[in-house]
């Protein structure tokens, strides 16, 4: 995660009766000139901040009255809340309470909730209350500091996950709560503290500058900075929630074909997406596209050209969209050509914007193996995903910089070897683990008890885009004439012509294995499937098959086409991992 923005309460964090601390404005300067953006976030009354603060042309935005006004430097603002009811207004004139009315807010002495409590009950409004040392707020239902700082990321087209907050009294919690590190001054309230992810130490707001000036020197949040957001991968045999801390940490995602790798990669993406990180991922073999099904994402590619770099990364500038690229058509020449230029462009806007907030690779194998790793990715920033069913034919830089491991059904001793090696010797037992794990199981190493590395054995959450179709009324309807399938050697037919899923598993056990070898060498059986059934999962599974052959990993070619053919039409179930 990149530090992009600085998130501060005024009264108490940077300024004293009102006043800011000369040093923290300083390193606010400093921070801006960074091209992190600072927003103020403070329970004052817009004209009130600017009579204390003068010009407010040292931040980015200021979040005014508690959240309910937002207003920027050039003088724009626009309230986020209602303005209070008059009936309400003069009902507290009537029973004789004093108080201050902004915009939207109206503030009091802190003793007076009580009265004011009993006119919001009586005349059934839908006000709340919040506390800030001896003041009351009174302010709409649904108004908070992090709704304001929300909207003011919105219109700056910034994400909290790269938002620092920091404040010091009882109204600062959803401040805090909001970005991805809430930091509490160790001036301010205990309560506070115990919530907070960081703790300021010193006695006032001049403590602050250098934490701020610290922070605006690392390019990557450290990862023992962060802890809140929790990626929930599954649950464990006693049906308790079990996951990881997001923490922009490099996670490898692998397991056999057909064991559930593929299954765990999308519950993984998913739960970034509802968590609203930033999220792109390059599918290459179309094995991603029901995440449109989720808010804010989209599908570039598939049957369109892969998107050009400048217009992909003007999405990416959106931190509440996701996009995945589907290369399922492309050529496998033409994926490595356009990944080459895609992944650095990832890591260079990253290091600018901060965004995407995570990068998942799916078949990394195919394009990180070789040792122009180093210029593809940027490991040192983190938060890459790796998904592939070949752990051992990463380079090894790409496999040491791996911090978390999500392993499905593995039968290979050689797989289970470089997994086990990522974390060293403990993990021994490995071997013995991984081919006994059942569909819909799958491992995290370490154990979401941080740094630990025991092995926890999990039970894959359901996915949320899930739709699993009955599709076998196709496995026997006949495709047109001049559209078969027709075995071949050398140019000449051999074997039945196959207008049907029936007929042409029927016929693979009567051809030779070097006339399957060839055409799956060509690429003949999940070309067909495409071009003719149009069916674009199962020739995806195909390509996969066709590539795993040619690199010498099936025993069998007609028992495993047979096999995705007949999962894909025949076999009716709940869970298709």
């Amino acid at each position: 995660m990149k530090f992009s923005v600085l998130a501060l309460d005024y009264d108490g964090t940077l300024a004293r009766d009102g006043v800011i601390d000369k040093h923290v404005k300083d390193a606010i300067a400093e921070v801006r000139a960074r091209g992190i953006a600072v927003i103020i976030v403070t329970g004052r009354i817009l004209s009130d901040l600017q009579r204390v603060a003068g010009d407010l042309h040292f931040a980015d935005a200021v979040v005014a009255e508690n959240g309910a006004v937002l207003a920027f430097p050039n003088g724009h603002s626009w309230l986020i809340g209602r303005p209070p009811e008059p009936v309400f207004v003069d009902e507290l004139r009537h029973r004789g309470i004093a108080f201050t009315a902004g915009q939207c807010l109206l503030e009091t002495d802190a003793a007076l909730a009580p009265q004011i409590l009993a006119v919001i009950r009586e005349l059934e409004l839908p006000f709340v209350l919040v506390f800030n040392r001896s003041r009351v707020m009174v302010l709409p239902q649904g108004i908070s500091k992090a709704t304001g700082l929300r909207r003011a990321l919105a219109a700056l087209r910034l994400s909290p996950h790269n938002a620092i907050g920091i404040g010091d009294a009882e109204n600062d919690h959803d401040l805090l709560t909001a970005c991805e590190i809430g930091v509490a001054v160790g001036w301010g309230s205990p309560a506070l503290q115990r919530i907070a992810d960081q703790v300021i130490r010193g006695a006032g707001p001049g403590d602050l500058a250098p934490y701020i000036r610290q922070a605006s020197n690392i390019t990557r949040l450290p990862p023992d900075w962060i802890g809140r957001d929790k990626i929930v991968m599954g649950t464990t045999n006693g049906a308790a929630p079990l996951g990881f801390a997001e923490r922009g940490r490099n996670v490898l995602i692998t397991g056999d074909p057909r064991s559930g790798k593929s299954w765990a990669a999308g519950v993984f993406c998913e739960q970034l997406m509802i968590h609203d990180y930033c999220t792109c991922v390059i599918d290459p073999e179309g094995d991603y596209e029901q995440l449109e099904a989720l808010p804010r994402v989209a599908v570039l590619g598939g049957d369109d050209p892969p998107p050009s770099l400048p217009d992909l990364a003007r999405v990416l500038r959106h931190p509440d969209v996701s996009v995945v690229i589907n290369l399922s058509r492309a050529p496998y020449d033409e994926k490595v050509k356009y990944l080459t230029t895609l992944l650095p462009m990832l890591a260079s806007l990253r290091r600018q914007t901060g965004l995407p907030h995570r990068i998942v690779i799916d078949e990394a194998h195919y394009f990180l193996h070789e040792s122009n790793v180093k210029e593809l990715l940027d490991l040192s920033l983190g938060a890459y995903t790796l998904v592939t069913y070949r752990a051992s034919d990463l380079n090894a830089d790409v496999r040491k910089a791996m911090e978390i491991v999500c392993v499905t059904r593995t039968a290979s001793p050689e797989e289970a070897q470089a997994i086990a090696g990522m974390f060293g010797s403990d993990l021994a037992d490995l071997s013995s683990i991984l081919p006994s794990l059942k569909d819909g199981e799958a491992v995290l190493l370490p154990s979401t008890q941080e740094g630990q590395k025991k092995l926890q054995r999990i039970s894959l959450l359901p996915r949320l885009t899930t739709h699993v179709r009955h599709r076998s009324k196709y496995f026997e309807v006949p495709i047109p004439p001049g559209r078969e399938f027709v075995f071949s050697v050398d140019g000449r037919p051999l074997g039945p012509r196959c207008r049907t899923f029936k007929e042409f598993i029927a016929a693979l056990g009567d051809i030779p294995s070097g006339v399957l070898d060839g055409h799956a060498r060509r690429g003949d059986f999940s070309r067909w499937i495409a071009d003719v059934f149009h069916d674009h999962p199962l020739a995806s599974d195909l390509r996969k098959l066709e590539q795993r052959y040619r690199l010498g990993y099936v025993e069998s070619l007609s028992t495993e086409l047979a096999r995705a053919i007949r999962e894909r039409y025949e076999v009716e179930s709940e869970l298709v991992l």
